[in-house]
């Protein structure tokens, strides 16, 4: 792997989690005439965020990229990969929306503007049972597995960033609507003004994401298995 670049988007803008909405509001931005088009930037960016349906937000499994819980920040590829499993369970669990930032002159930026709309989510501790990912090079594909066998895939701090998720989910202790920058069971806020939800727990079975970016504390692939393959996952 199942929300990243630009401070601004993540936080979420993205997912990411400085809470660009403050950042905004600093003296020195009101002062200089680029402050005025940053704060603009930022308005435009906040308000795709609450554009993601509360549907969609309600809908998956994921987890934070770039800044949340790791502190880590990169520009996402622009290429999607796709990730199953036969079953997530996971403890503490977060999800809000976000924006993911490409390289600059990114060729996968299309006419996106180099950003993409994702749903961010944060699990503290999440097993997975088979796991696939998949990322389609065009004729062919770079296909992963692991969890296959008696040891599931193990992850913490599990972080990920989907414009599609899908599976049946169950969760415990949950609760919608929150403001992103108010959550706790994951250890990850969001911006101040987007929704999100948090739970105990989270089950997905029969997972599927197409996701830009994943970033874990610890990653433990048991009976991992790397090969081109002319199917993806």
């Amino acid at each position: 792997m199942a929300s990243s670049p630009d401070p601004t988007p993540h936080t979420d803008g993205t997912p990411a989690r400085p809470d660009s909405g403050s950042a905004a509001g600093t003296p020195q931005d009101a002062a200089a005439p680029e402050g005025g088009e940053r704060r603009g930037r930022v308005r435009l960016r906040r308000a795709a965020v609450l554009a993601v349906p509360a549907a969609l937000v309600a809908a998956g499994l994921a987890v934070l990229t770039a800044q949340g819980a790791l502190g880590v920040q990169f520009a996402i590829s622009g290429m999607p990969f796709t990730v199953t499993a036969t079953e997530l369970d996971g403890t503490g669990f977060e999800q809000f929306g976000g924006l993911d930032d490409m390289a600059e002159g990114s060729p996968n930026a299309g006419d996106t503007g180099g950003q993409v709309l994702v749903v961010t989510s944060a699990i503290r501790n999440a097993t997975l049972t088979r796991l696939c990912q998949s990322v389609d090079l065009g004729g062919t594909n770079l296909l992963i597995t692991a969890g296959s066998g008696t040891d599931k895939v193990s992850a913490t701090d599990l972080t990920t960033d989907s414009s599609e998720l899908s599976g049946d989910a169950a969760f415990r202790h949950i609760e919608i609507g929150n403001d992103a920058s108010t959550l706790t069971e994951a250890g990850v806020q969001g911006p101040k003004g987007v929704f999100s939800q948090q739970a105990d727990t989270v089950r997905i079975a029969h997972l599927r994401q197409t996701n830009y970016a994943t970033t874990a504390a610890v990653f433990r692939l048991p009976g991992l298995k790397l090969r081109f393959s002319g199917s993806g996952c």
